[in-house]
């Protein structure tokens, strides 16, 4: 594991894959990040790149050509990452396209990953490079997993998310191929806050595309505030857990899965980022320990 810390909060990192596997509260001794039991999810923080999700039939269809690609995409899991940067508040870590990368996603890219300490705050930010002659395509997300309840006196139903807004909110429903199909379902209707409950997930994830708020706080009805995060880079809001796990993820997103009546043409897919030759891009979101 990586680490860092300063007199507030301490990190870990995990090299497979640059996941986040510890946030620690280091006034309180609170473990934020959920610790992977297998029983219901061994991941912790997985990192999405160049697909959120999965794919129709599992691969996506470039200049008429099929690439097969796991769900979330080859950053996940990924041994050949390697840390790039140390310093006394920083992590940077890097991929670059690889003969093994090009046979799953003809591109040439370089995904570089940070993660950054300001007092209470940790910074995740991305920054990928288009190294290729042609355009980029890709999606790009985060999928953090927080501990709720952080105490034995409480229970996951204690627990609830606030948005920065009143909102309407509507979630797509995902199949059973775990494609985003056209019905929706009504979560917030001009509220703010989603109660944490067992059967909340009982059909997956909630998917908000284009949410208006762009930061959401963890709440304790007991303990008041935990963390909250801010995305304003991403479009998208994944929120998931395992049902009957004691976690909730929130997941900031560029992008979607396949969506029912996809045709696989990766540059017509839902949500696609399109990155000139040659150029960069940087998006970031933060958590705040409160």
């Amino acid at each position: 594991m990586h680490e860092l810390q300063n007199e507030f909060l301490s990190i870990k990192v995990n090299p497979v894959g640059a996941e986040l596997s510890s946030l620690k509260n280091l006034e309180t001794g609170i473990e934020h990040v959920w610790q992977g039991n297998p029983e219901f999810w061994a991941s912790q923080a997985p990192n999405l790149f160049p697909v959120i999700g999965v794919l129709k039939e599992g691969k996506f269809i470039f200049e008429n050509k099929e690439y097969q690609m796991p769900k979330h995409g080859f950053v996940r899991h990924n041994e050949n990452i390697r840390l790039k940067e140390k310093t006394a508040n920083k992590l940077v870590f890097q991929l670059d396209y690889s003969t093994e990368t090009l046979e799953i996603y003809p591109f040439k890219f370089r995904f570089e990953i940070s993660f950054q300490l300001n007092k209470k705050s940790l910074t995740v930010h991305h920054h990928i490079f288009n190294l290729d002659g042609k355009p980029l395509y890709f999606s790009l997300g985060g999928h953090p997993a927080f501990n709720a309840p952080i105490s034995e006196n409480e229970v996951y139903e204690d627990y609830y998310l606030e948005f920065d807004r009143k909102m309407d909110l509507r979630t797509y429903i995902l199949n059973e191929d775990g494609l985003v199909s056209d019905t929706t379902e009504g979560i917030l209707d001009n509220e703010d806050k989603i109660r944490l409950h067992k059967e909340l997930f009982a059909k997956d994830a909630l998917i908000f595309k284009n949410i208006p708020s762009k930061k959401v706080v963890l709440k304790s009805k007991n303990s008041g505030s935990i963390l909250s995060v801010e995305y304003k880079d991403f479009k998208n809001l994944g929120i998931w857990a395992k049902p009957g796990a004691s976690y909730v993820c929130i997941e900031p997103w560029l992008g979607i899965a396949d969506v029912e009546g996809t045709d696989q043409n990766l540059k017509t897919k839902e949500g696609i980022q399109i990155l000139a030759a040659g150029k960069d891009f940087q998006a970031a979101y933060t958590i705040d320990i409160i």
